[in-house]
């Protein structure tokens, strides 16, 4: 099997733009390495280029496990780990999903189940004499 080539300062590029526009600054992204199944079923474990950063409290991780070809997952902890159920042929979008599950399930954590917005509750009056 050939090796996969690292990211590249474009793709580094790519991930912290939407860091960026995720949190409002600059996140520092790690490059590291990882030994993962690429297939749960075998027994292989392949060493693939990953992209590393913490924010709030979660862990997340990009592999690069083909050329143009990405997986992600993020964590809270060994035994709470999320990933997005597929594999991306596009890192912008591998990024903003796994940024979006994880912006989801942050709400469902902190019990958020209205679908509302925090500028969408704060317009509701507190009491009916605020109406």
């Amino acid at each position: 099997m050939t090796k996969i080539s690292d990211f590249n300062d474009a793709d580094r590029w790519v991930v912290e733009t939407a860091l960026k526009e995720r949190y409002g600054k600059r996140v520092q992204v790690e490059a590291a390495d990882s030994e993962i199944k690429l297939d749960p079923a075998s027994p292989v474990i392949t060493v693939c280029p990953t992209l590393y950063w913490e924010e709030r409290d979660v862990e997340f991780v990009i592999f690069k496990i083909a050329e143009d070809r990405f997986r992600s997952q993020f964590y809270y902890s060994l035994a709470e780990q999320y990933g997005t159920g597929r594999d991306f042929d596009d890192l912008a979008e591998c990024a903003t999903m796994t940024l979006r599950l994880q912006a989801d399930h942050e709400k469902d954590r902190a019990g958020a189940t209205s679908g509302k917005t925090a500028a969408e509750l704060a317009k509701i009056p507190a009491t009916p004499s605020e109406k």
